[in-house]
């Protein structure tokens, strides 16, 4: 399983009950004879020419409402997260996973090279982020980044969690001791998944691993918007729904009341720049009638 799916999933699915579990044991299993018996759904699915978050969105629109909410948050993160060749693949290796850990009461973590077990703990911070405002994630950062320090800084902890052959139970209690009360839930629940899906020898790695993967997360999840004119209710609605669904996550907005731009507005999310201002339009036309003048005193030079 892909280490970001197998991280999301063992988030999601390690804290269901026996009764939530087995419903989602069904609905990944209907969804898998869907697949399965339908070849156009199949074809959509694995079709390389759609943007991932495209095909998780197709995936989002055909089954909600039809199954549960932690199924539908599996297939869509399946379908946007791996490749689209191995989209249903991915969905049968879901449905192994959910089964097993109900059959069993196990999810198991087969041993990553470093790069794919910090995969694995994105993967994981995905779902916990997924369900939290934004206005926690610096919080989070600090919490992990402090914890870092203190693996660290102090000889004991630092040779208890590193220890591969030391008991996974005394690594956990030792994290939990140490942390629980202090440290936002979600900063608990990211440590103490870094000792199960992470590396040994790599825990303060893979905290500040995540404490860049939190900043990262953010910037994705807040769009600053400078507009010209006030944004009403329904404007700024319409405007979370477009950004959601280009980028796949839950947006929220800052908004700026910016005159100069004339008209219009410039959005900013992630690496993204969207200029849809009247002053952006302008230096666009500006720069492409200075370029067709500079071409044509370039002819002029020729005759």
């Amino acid at each position: 399983m892909l280490p970001k799916l197998e991280g999301f999933a063992a988030a999601l699915l390690g804290r269901l009950d026996a009764s939530a579990l087995e419903a989602v044991v069904g609905d990944l299993n209907a969804v898998n004879e869907t697949v399965l018996a339908r070849q156009d759904l199949s074809a959509v699915l694995t079709d390389t020419s759609i943007a991932d978050v495209a095909r998780g969105q197709v995936v989002r629109d055909l089954l909600h409402a039809k199954v549960s909410p932690e199924a539908l948050r599996l297939v869509v993160y399946a379908a946007t997260t791996v490749s689209a060749q191995e989209v249903p693949h991915a969905f049968e290796e879901l449905l192994h996973v959910a089964r097993t850990l109900h059959e069993t009461g196990e999810f198991h973590h087969a041993n990553l090279g470093l790069l794919d077990a910090r995969r694995r703990v994105g993967g994981f911070a995905d779902a916990l982020l997924e369900e939290i405002d934004t206005e926690n994630f610096s919080s989070i950062e600090d919490d992990l980044f402090r914890w870092a320090r203190t693996v660290e800084a102090n000889v004991e902890v630092r040779h208890l969690l590193l220890d591969r052959d030391a008991p996974l139970g005394a690594r956990l209690g030792l994290t939990y001791q140490l942390l629980e009360g202090k440290v936002n839930p979600v900063s608990l629940s990211l440590a103490r998944f870094t000792i199960v899906g992470g590396r040994p020898r790599d825990v303060v790695g893979t905290l500040d691993f995540l404490v860049d993967y939190v900043a990262h997360a953010r910037d994705w999840r807040v769009a600053r918007v400078h507009t010209a004119r006030a944004l009403d209710d329904s404007s700024q609605d319409q405007l979370v729904a477009t950004l959601s669904a280009l980028t796949g996550k839950s947006v929220e907005l800052q908004v700026a009341d910016e005159p100069a731009l004339l008209g219009g507005v410039l959005v900013e999310i992630g690496d993204l720049r969207l200029d849809a201002s009247t002053r952006g339009r302008l230096g666009s036309l500006r720069e492409a009638l200075t370029s067709g003048r500079a071409y044509e005193s370039a002819l002029n030079r020729n005759d």
